[in-house]
């Protein structure tokens, strides 16, 4: 058998399909089943388990859950390390100037919120979902649409077994198609399914390019003296300067641990800049290296973050379907808080699908699901921040920190935003700079305490892919990396992916390029940040990837 010989799948039918077991398709699954108990519901999830492949802050609103299971205290969620202490300071290499909080809009405040591990919420979440007899399927990656025209029908899962040039090997399993009267598409940001139904039905014409920013984090064990639960820090500042936007968070959860992220805006110019080793350096500042000194690294991890809020925000229905959550972009980037409004567009989908399916539908598109989120909380939570990420990529820091919080204090006050609607403009790809306009930034070598290497650090995220199968981070060109990218942008690539996943072996006529797709921690920056977009990002095999433990 060949790859182009047509395959035979079985088929089961469901109410609802939904793609993804993070929070809005947990969410979705459960509000479907407290409607119509009746409803045949699925979830598939990639992740050798839920929340295998969950990675956020995360400082929790609460707002979305609260509207899900009011008793979730009751019902034991883990959700119990609400915060105390909540801190911003603008960083210099040597010292650090905290910005007192009242002179922010209340809704940067982060008090009544709580510190979550949100891997550790969405297997609760599944426990609430399975209780509800939803049927959950890890290690089931959904590959591949099935389209019925230009309607959603379902999606393929569970093909396992091609060797490593696609063709089919000897144990191949050919997976099996999943429909549904409607399809949710909760892969998260930058899903690949997402991406494909977003292109083909042209969902984000006469919407801003959405734009993201790389996200890493690291969970550390510090000191008992040196912990302080519920205390939130946040930072912009140093070591980025002027060279990205971006900045730090550092949550005290529980139990010692500390967890401290890093995020850089991924419409940088230079080519040379290298998030990952910004992370690194960022923790020998000495407010940060002072909290972690005899503390140990227990785990890290990376994804993309979806960074262009209301205009970015592409039409959320469609034949068959819709998209939830970080697939639509729902993030509120100033607050560094999605979760909230994952799970409230899961609500609006469920409840928007389950009213189809009572009147006899099935397969139309839903446009009250996107009336819903456009009208709606999380409309409210994104459309007062809206003009802080375009102002900041176009003015810096300090004037965004003041005509953004200008923009969100009066439309806190009022609901108007007194700037309008600022645009984002270029893709992340296309703010890429050539190399010869920038020079090269040298990075202190990782001490082994504080900092790490790359692949050191891999080893933390626990990721596996099995080596047999092909690469599921395929090159449109693959002489680009060397005739294009090489020249013009010294490959970035080598630098923006946090996972060491790509390098450039040799040099002038013997320069290669090298994919370790072993080592993708499915972050999607390399589909989001390539100049050329000459890379896609697929999903491998069901249940490879991370195994992040409580990210």
């Amino acid at each position: 058998m060949t790859d182009e010989t047509p395959i035979e799948r079985e088929s089961m039918e469901y109410d609802v399909v939904i793609v993804g077991g993070g929070p809005s398709g947990l969410s979705a699954a459960i509000r479907l089943k407290q409607i119509n108990p009746e409803l045949s519901v699925v979830v598939l999830e990639k992740g050798s388990e839920i929340g295998a492949h969950i990675l956020s802050g995360a400082v929790l609103d609460t707002s979305g859950l609260d509207r899900l299971i009011p008793d979730w205290k009751a019902k034991g969620a883990p959700i119990s390390t609400e915060v105390t202490d909540d801190n911003f300071y603008v960083l210099g290499e040597a010292g650090q100037v905290r910005v007192p909080n009242w002179p922010m809009p209340p809704l940067m405040s982060n008090h009544g919120k709580y510190i979550v591990s949100m891997g550790n919420v969405c297997r609760w979440l599944a426990e609430q979902a399975e209780a509800l007899e939803v049927e959950i399927f890890p290690g089931m990656a959904a590959s591949q649409i099935v389209w019925d025209g230009n309607r959603v029908k379902g999606v393929v899962a569970g093909e396992f077994g091609r060797n490593a040039d696609g063709s089919i090997g000897d144990g191949y399993e050919p997976g099996m198609e999943l429909h549904g009267k409607y399809v949710f598409i909760a892969e998260g940001v930058r899903g690949s399914l997402a991406k494909e139904i977003i292109n083909r039905l042209n969902l984000s014409q006469g919407h801003e390019p959405q734009k993201f920013g790389l996200g890493m984090k690291e969970i550390w064990e510090v000191k008992p003296e040196k912990f302080q639960k519920g205390r939130v820090v946040h930072t912009m500042g140093w070591p980025l300067g002027k060279n990205a936007g971006g900045g730090s968070f550092i949550y005290h959860l529980e139990n010692n641990q500390v967890l401290v992220g890093f995020v850089v805006h991924l419409n940088y110019q230079n080519p040379y800049l290298y998030p990952y080793m910004e992370f690194q350096r960022f923790k020998h500042h000495p407010m940060v290296a002072d909290l972690l000194e005899g503390g140990k690294r227990v785990a890290y991890g990376a994804r993309a973050i979806s960074e262009g809020g209301w205009q970015s925000i592409p039409e959320l229905s469609f034949d068959g379907g819709m998209l939830l959550g970080c697939s639509a972009g729902l993030v509120n980037v100033p607050r560094i808080k999605g979760n909230h409004n994952a799970m409230l567009s899961g609500i609006e989908a469920a409840e928007a699908a389950a009213r189809a399916i009572a009147e006899g539908r099935e397969g139309d598109r839903l446009t009250d699901y996107d009336q819903a989120v456009r009208t709606g909380e999380i409309a409210k939570d994104l459309k007062r921040v809206r003009n802080v990420k375009p102002i900041w990529s176009k003015l810096g820091l300090w004037p965004s920190l003041a005509l953004g919080g200008f923009d969100m204090w009066v439309s806190n006050l009022t609901g108007w935003n007194p700037l309008g609607t600022w645009k984002h403009g270029k893709t992340d790809a296309q703010a890429t700079g050539k190399a010869r306009d920038f020079q090269p930034i040298d990075y202190p070598r990782p001490d082994g305490v504080l900092s790490f290497d790359r692949l050191t650090n891999v080893s933390f995220s626990f990721t596996n892919h099995e080596e047999s199968q092909p690469s599921h981070l395929k090159l449109k060109d693959p002489s680009i990396p060397i005739s294009v990218n090489l020249p013009e942008y010294a490959e970035p690539a080598q630098r923006y992916c946090p996972a060491g996943v790509y390098e450039v072996l040799g040099e002038g006529a013997e320069a290669k390029f090298q994919i370790n797709f072993q080592n993708c921690v499915h972050c999607k920056t390399c589909d989001i940040k390539d100049p050329s977009q000459n890379i896609n990002w697929t999903t491998p095999q069901g249940g490879d990837g991370p195994n992040y433990p409580n990210m």
